[in-house]
């Protein structure tokens, strides 16, 4: 089978794969394609030349490697596929598996044959010995499901039907999510029954083996409130006022604790605030975003889209899959939805609406925050309208169609 090549991912890697002093650690929620990711790296490096047996495979998910959970064992499955001789490109999926692995790992990379590559499924595997032992011996590739560019493109890489209408076409990205497998689910029962069970592993394997929760209601709480509300502003504060006055008895800190189980499982992304006037990060309030919307609709009643958020979340991830930093801008009283930073420090300030034309009160509403900021930065209001403003300067575009094409905002 061809394997869909995610371009953004790959560019990043590619200059990387040669290198034996630097370990490779792909990031990303269950199931959103680093094993698929790692397919390409080896077909990238075929087409190059390396000899098929030089690039060994270790699933610690499948079947036949899921009993591998210490070092040793991790290092005799290891050595069991690995030539003798010769450079060695070494792919270790679900690392995280195995409970101590980083000085195993390091061992292999200071033997200076191997090429090494790793993925895992949360946080917690660039939380521990990784970064203490490995600094500045490793790079980190964040992987997000596929945003809307890649949902379009993937589905004409296979030839899947798209619809005609583009807009009924971005409501089918929004309703499915971005998980690659459900692009190959024809029937809703189909799709709804591998979500399920996505979640539910997700839920197992990456939050309730990993962490103690002491109070599970008090999680199952804390839990459908963010992912409920993802893209609304809340605080710490307001949030454990609203569970005590519910009569569900719990501490700042423990709600703390549990958001932070979410963060690092991959699923809620936080943005912070920043005020534009003062140029200083805010603390308290904060937004966060939904790493896919199929967690929304799995603990959601109905299918129903509030569309400011959703559309939020959409470019929210489209920015961060281009490795733009991403915040949430503060202008006295006023709020731009997105301030995006590249790697060579250019900015651009974003505002993201289902429409400017209900009203002349809806259209000045996104347009005044961006006029009132002082920088000649690009500023764009992002929006599903086909019939397009102009004012003061700043792009107005249409959302899926800019997010199609791979548009960059600066």
């Amino acid at each position: 089978m061809k394997y869909y090549p995610r371009e953004k991912y790959l560019a990043k890697i590619r200059p990387f794969y040669e290198a034996t002093d630097l370990i490779k650690v792909i990031t990303g929620v269950r199931r959103c394609g680093k094993s698929t990711l790692l397919r390409c790296i080896a077909e990238e490096l075929l087409a190059k030349g390396v000899d098929e047996k030089h690039l060994v495979f270790l699933d610690l998910d499948s079947k036949e490697l899921q009993k591998v959970r210490t070092p040793d064992e991790l290092e005799r499955a290891i050595d069991e596929r690995v030539p003798k001789e010769g450079k060695i490109y070494l792919f270790v999926d679900e690392v995280q598996n195995v409970r101590g692995f980083e000085p195993l790992i390091n061992a292999y990379r200071v033997e200076d044959r191997f090429s090494l590559f790793l993925t895992g499924s949360n946080s917690y595997l660039l939380s521990g010995e990784l970064v203490t032992k490995l600094t500045g011996r490793y790079l980190e590739f964040e992987m997000f499901p596929l945003t809307y560019d890649e949902y379009e493109g993937m589905k004409a890489f296979y030839g899947k039907k798209r619809e005609a209408d583009s807009a009924l076409e971005f409501s089918h990205y929004l309703q499915d999510g971005g998980f690659p497998r459900l692009l190959f689910l024809e029937s809703e029962a189909e799709k709804k029954t591998y979500i399920h069970s996505l979640i539910q592993e997700i839920f197992e394997k990456d939050v309730r083996r990993r962490v103690k929760i002491r109070s599970r209601e008090v999680f199952d709480r804390v839990r459908d409130f963010v992912i409920g509300n993802f893209g609304a502003t809340f605080s710490l504060a307001s949030l454990t006022d609203a569970l005590n006055h519910a009569g569900i008895k719990t501490t700042r800190n423990t709600v703390r604790n549990y958001i932070d189980v979410l963060t690092e499982a991959k699923i809620l992304y936080p943005c912070p605030r920043f005020d534009i006037k003062s140029k200083r990060a805010l603390s308290g309030e904060r937004k966060y975003y939904l790493v896919d919307f199929s967690f929304y609709f799995f603990l959601s009643p109905d299918a129903h889209i509030n569309y400011g958020p959703f559309l939020e979340n959409c470019v929210y991830f489209y920015a961060r899959s281009f490795d733009y930093q991403v915040s949430v801008g503060k202008i006295g009283s006023l709020e731009c939805n997105f301030i995006v930073r590249n790697r060579n420090n250019d900015y651009a300030f974003l505002q993201v609406a289902y429409t400017i034309f209900a009203s002349p009160k809806t259209e000045d509403r996104e347009y005044r925050a961006l006029e009132s900021i002082r920088d000649s930065s690009p500023k764009y209001v992002l929006t599903m309208d086909r019939l397009l403003q102009k004012r003061s300067g700043i792009h107005h575009v249409c959302l899926m169609d800019f997010m199609a094409s791979q548009s960059q905002f600066c």
